[in-house]
């Protein structure tokens, strides 16, 4: 049982896991970048005098801004991030991890197989990063060393007057207020609308994984929604670091740590299968980055209490929508292999099929002998009505749809149809319904009661995508086909 758990439901845990620190991440990109542009703005010796002292509310409007820009639409707010930044479309400036996380799906890869796209995605993102890291490291270095040099050192503590606005404050010192104003609002237009990035990486990351996993609303799927959440999250935020932009810092730093981590131990852990000589060098990068990412958690536990928060908030969601969305049919299409829709063909002069569900065993012709024996006795089959055996198998319960291809062969005399799903009952119900749109016929679904706790068997259904059949398949029916007389009919015997 715990080797079940295991192989489904581990992996995918851990990306529910690191989708917190990720959100972690981006959130706190949203906040900081706001903050920080409230503080640029409230600096200015031309900033209304009415807005002094109020970083808390500006902060607020920035978010509330650049909520009401992707509400308007994702093209608009990509096309506004172009403007201020002056960069390709979804790069929004080299200003941090989430766009090297956007901006990798978006390398042109040409013509070719898909070995070849890939290998040439891969080439492309290599020579991106690289550009991206010599551009900062200059940029970084040489802005760090100016600053040093020339603003005193109470000056950057907090209180300072270049706390959080070094370069500016060098643009008014040395440029005058006319000059460091252009400076502001241009740092202002830019930080601001670096949260894009971040609201980006969330409106990707999302209905990329929850919804797939069934842990999520279907409404998840649908951007416009999502930013509202995102944006009442932000505010939440907000108010509990105030808008400090020091204090949002080691949270921040957390997310991109863990971020980093993870990504530098796949990349070990990927070497090290290739048997890649450089596989020691790799590990060794991932212990500077996981003794950093310690380290900064100790010094500054503010992110990781956000992210277990996240991490926690999402785990309950997710198994919460789980549960709620556990009666839908789950099948995102459904096709009949040719042996298969020949076996309901047959059928439809008499209007009605059997459908035994039969859980397979050893499928050898005493199991379809005595099963259908069984049937016979107990639900009254007729031996001249059309009959199939219907087998779900389950090849992944913790994702939550899947495209149903019903095999159909015949064993030992006996008609068996075959399928590979997520999970049994909202297969079988799927496929009933199937049966009826598309060859006319009225299924009648036969299942044997399962001894045990019904509370254990939702939970097996849950978990695994089995448990106690018969009800579970007459409630997805019934939910998905309201008139009676349409609807295939359940029996449990």
């Amino acid at each position: 049982m715990l080797e079940r758990i295991g192989s489904w439901w581990t992996g995918k845990i851990l990306v529910l896991v690191l989708l917190g620190f990720a959100a972690t991440d981006f959130l706190i990109t949203m906040t900081l970048s706001a903050a920080d542009a409230s503080t640029h703005l409230l600096e200015n010796p031309y900033a209304p005098h009415f807005v002094h002292g109020h970083q808390f509310v500006v902060t607020l409007v920035l978010l509330a801004a650049l909520a009401a820009v992707f509400l308007r639409g994702f093209g608009e707010a990509i096309g506004i991030a172009v403007a201020l930044v002056a960069f390709p479309k979804l790069a929004l400036g080299l200003s941090g991890f989430e766009t090297g996380v956007l901006v990798m799906p978006q390398v042109a890869d040409g013509e070719g197989t898909g070995e070849e796209r890939l290998a040439r995605r891969i080439s492309g993102t290599r020579r991106l990063l690289s550009v991206a890291a010599a551009i900062m490291a200059v940029l970084l270095l040489t802005s760090s060393f100016v600053t040093a040099v020339l603003i005193p050192a109470q000056e950057f503590q907090p209180g300072g007057d270049a706390n959080g606005r070094a370069l500016a404050y060098l643009a008014h010192l040395y440029m005058g207020n006319g000059f460091g104003t252009a400076y502001d609002i241009s740092t202002i237009a830019i930080l601001w609308f670096a949260g894009a990035s971040a609201m980006a990486g969330l409106l990707n990351l999302v209905p990329r994984y929850l919804p797939r996993y069934g842990m999520a609303p279907a409404w998840a799927l649908a951007a416009r929604p999502l930013v509202l959440v995102f944006a009442a999250v932000a505010f939440l935020v907000t108010w509990v670091f105030d808008a400090d932009v020091d204090s949002q810092a080691g949270a921040y730093a957390t997310g991109v740590l863990v971020l980093i981590t993870s990504a530098a131990f796949a990349v070990t852990l990927s070497a090290y299968r290739r048997r890649d000589r450089m596989a020691w060098a790799y590990a060794l990068i991932t212990l500077v980055f996981a003794v950093t990412t310690v380290a900064n958690m100790v010094e500054r536990p503010d992110g990781l209490k956000i992210a277990g928060c996240f991490i926690a908030a999402i785990l309950i969601v997710s198994l919460v929508s789980r549960v709620i969305r556990a009666y839908e049919l789950r099948a995102t299409g459904i096709t009949f292999d040719e042996t298969a829709a020949g076996f309901l063909r047959e059928a439809v002069p008499s209007g009605v099929i059997n459908v035994i569900a039969n859980e397979p065993n050893e499928r050898d012709e005493q199991e379809y002998r005595a099963k259908w024996r069984e049937e016979r006795e107990v639900n009254r089959i007729a031996e001249d009505e059309p009959t199939v055996f219907l087998e779900v198998s389950v090849a992944d319960a913790s994702e939550f749809e899947a495209d149903l291809e019903i095999r159909g062969e015949e064993r030992f005399g006996y008609k068996v149809l075959t399928v590979s799903s997520t999970a049994v009952p909202n297969s079988i119900a799927a496929i009933c319904l199937a049966m009826r749109d598309e060859f006319g016929l009225i299924p009648h679904v036969y299942f044997d009661w399962t001894e045990g706790s019904p509370l254990i068997h939702f939970l097996r259904f849950i978990l695994w995508g089995s448990g106690e059949v018969a009800p579970v398949t007459r409630e997805i029916l019934r939910r998905a086909e309201p008139d009676r007389s349409r609807r295939p009919h359940v029996h449990a015997g």
